[in-house]
C-alpha cells in the first residue's frame, strides 16, 4: 500500500508540477523537501510513540487504522490544484498537501514496518519476513504503474504522448489513492490476530512525552550499527531520489520513449523482487549481511549508470531502434535485481539492531528503528526532487516540450545527472556500511541473552 501511493506521487508529481503546470524545478523540489523536515520529527515521533503505546489491540494497530482516508484524499488534491494558481500558489498548495499525505502515511508506515520487525527474532527467518514485504510492494509498484501508462497516460487524439496529457493525473491519483487505501485497511484488519503474538513493552516502561521521545531518539543514534546504517541510507537514497524524480524525463526525452513502450518496463521488472525474494535469504545463510548490502549496493551503481555510460560512447542503441527498449529491461531489471536484494538486506540488519538495542537499554522499539526507513524512503523522494529540481533549472530545461526538439546538450546534461552523478551519493555511502559491525554470532549471543532475561522475568511473576 505504502509503495502504491510513494509511487504514484514520486514518479509523477516532479513531471505533473515542472512539465505540465509549469512550476520552476527548484520550487517544485523545495516543496518535497520543506516536507522532509516535517519527516525528521514526525517519523521517529510516531515510532518511539507506538513503541510506547498500550492498549488492547496491542502496540501498532491503531495507528495503521487512522491513516488510509486521510492519505487518500491528500493524494487526490494533489494532482488536482485549484485553476489560476501562479508559481507560488502552487508551490504553497503543494507544500502543505505533502507535508499532510506524508505525516499520514507515517501513522500507517512505520507502526508496519515494526510490525514486521516483531513476527520473528531468527536472523535469517526476518530476512524472509522482509522479502515478503519488498515482493509484494514491488508488485503493487508494477501493477500500478502498468495500469497508468495504460489505461491513464494512453495516446489521445488530442495528447500523441499522454504524459503531456493534464487530464490524466488526478484520474490516476483517485484510482492510486482507492487501491493504496484499500490495501492499507485490509494489511491492518488481517494482520489483528496476530496481536498476542507480539512483542510487548518491558514492565515499568513509561508512556510518551517529550523528555522520553527525547532520550529514545538520543539512545537509538548512540547505538553505532545504527548510525552508520542512518547515514549510508541517507546517501543511498539521495542516489534513488535523483534517479526517480527525474526518471519520466529520461524516458520522454533521454531515450524518447511512449507511454505506450514505457508501460512494459515496471512490467517486466516484476522479475526482480521475484529475484529479491528468492535470492537474498539464501546470500544471508552463506554470507554475513554486511557484504551482501555492499556488494548489491557497488552494482546497483554500476548498473544504473551503464545505460547513460554507453550511450555517450556509442555503445548503446540508437533511439527507435528494436533493440532500444529491450536492452533498457534489461540493465533496469538487473539494476532493481540488486536494488531488492539491498533493500531487504537492510531492513533485516535493522531489525537485528533492534536486538542489540533491547540488550543495552532494556526495551523494545522497533518503531524508533522503522522510522528510519519510513523517514529515509521519504528521504529519498525529498533530496531527489530538490536536487532533480535544481538540475532541470541549471540545464534550463524546456517546459512542455516535445520529445526530439530539445537541444541536443540539455539532453546529454539530463543523461549525466541521471547516470554518473546521481550515482555520487551512493558510492560514498559504502564508507559508512564498511563500518557496520553486527554479526551473525554476535547476533546470536544477543539472542541467547535476551531468552535468559525474558525468562527470568517470566520466573519472576
Amino acid at each position: 500500500a505504502e509503495t502504491i501511493i510513494s509511487v504514484t506521487f514520486n514518479s509523477f508529481n516532479f513531471f505533473f508540477y515542472t512539465n505540465i503546470l509549469g512550476v520552476p524545478g527548484t520550487l517544485a523540489g523545495l516543496a518535497i523537501t520543506i516536507a522532509l523536515f516535517f519527516d525528521a520529527i514526525s517519523d521517529p515521533l510516531v515510532g518511539a510513540w507506538s513503541d510506547r503505546f498500550r492498549s488492547r489491540f496491542g502496540r501498532r494497530h491503531m495507528f495503521m487504522f487512522s491513516a488510509p482516508l486521510p492519505v487518500m484524499l491528500a493524494l487526490f488534491f494533489i494532482y488536482a490544484p485549484p485553476a489560476g494558481l501562479g508559481d507560488i500558489g502552487l508551490f504553497v498548495w503543494l507544500t502543505t498537501l505533502t507535508v499532510f499525505m506524508r505525516s499520514c502515511m507515517t501513522l500507517y508506515h512505520v507502526p508496519h514496518l515494526a510490525l514486521g520487525a516483531e513476527l520473528s527474532s531468527d536472523f535469517t527467518e526476518r530476512t524472509r519476513v522482509m522479502s515478503i514485504n519488498t515482493l509484494w510492494g514491488a508488485l503493487g509498484a508494477i501493477v500500478i504503474l502498468v495500469i497508468g501508462y495504460s489505461v491513464f497516460f494512453a495516446k489521445t487524439p488530442e495528447f500523441e504522448n499522454g504524459m503531456l496529457n493534464p487530464a490524466g493525473y488526478p484520474r490516476f491519483a483517485v484510482f492510486s489513492a482507492l487501491v493504496g487505501g484499500a490495501i492499507m485497511l485490509y494489511s491492518t484488519i488481517s494482520t489483528m490476530k496476530l496481536i498476542p503474538r507480539l512483542s510487548v513493552n518491558a514492565p515499568g516502561q513509561e508512556s510518551i512525552s517529550v523528555k522520553n521521545f527525547l532520550g529514545d531518539c538520543l539512545d537509538a543514534f548512540n547505538n553505532h550499527n545504527y548510525r552508520m546504517l542512518l547515514i549510508g541510507y541517507l546517501l543511498l537514497s539521495a542516489t534513488l531520489g535523483i534517479r526517480d524524480t527525474i526518471g519520466l524525463h529520461m524516458n520522454t526525452y533521454f531515450w524518447e520513449l511512449v507511454p505506450e513502450q514505457i508501460r512494459f518496463i515496471p512490467l517486466f521488472v516484476g522479475i526482480a523482487p521475484f529475484i529479491g525474494f528468492f535470492a537474498t535469504a539464501p546470500l544471508h545463510e552463506r554470507f554475513e549481511k554486511k557484504p551482501v548490502i555492499i556488494g548489491t549496493l557497488i552494482a546497483l551503481l554500476i548498473f544504473a549508470a551503464a545505460p547513460v555510460l554507453l550511450r555517450l560512447v556509442g555503445l548503446f542503441p540508437e533511439n527507435h531502434s528494436k533493440l532500444l527498449l529491450p536492452t533498457l529491461i534489461v540493465f533496469v531489471v538487473i539494476t532493481l535485481s540488486f536494488g531488492s536484494i539491498l533493500l531487504i538486506s537492510v531492513m533485516s540488519v535493522l531489525a537485528d539492531i533492534a536486538d542489540d538495542h533491547e540488550l543495552t537499554t532494556g526495551r523494545r522499539q522497533e518503531g524508533m528503528f522503522y522510522a528510519a526507513r519510513s523517514f529515509f524512503a521519504k528521504a529519498s523522494s525529498g533530496l531527489g526532487h530538490l536536487l532533480g529540481g535544481i538540475a532541470i533549472d541549471v540545464i534550463h530545461f524546456p517546459v512542455g516540450a516535445e520529445p526530439g526538439t530539445v537541444p541536443a546538450d540539455t539532453v546529454l546534461h539530463l543523461g549525466l545527472v541521471d547516470g554518473p552523478i546521481a550515482a555520487v551519493p551512493g558510492a560514498i555511502a559504502i564508507i559508512f556500511y564498511l563500518k557496520y559491525t553486527l554479526s551473525r554470532a554476535r547476533h546470536k549471543e544477543i539472542q541467547m541473552e535476551l531468552a535468559r532475561r525474558r525468562l527470568a522475568r517470566a520466573e519472576e511473576v
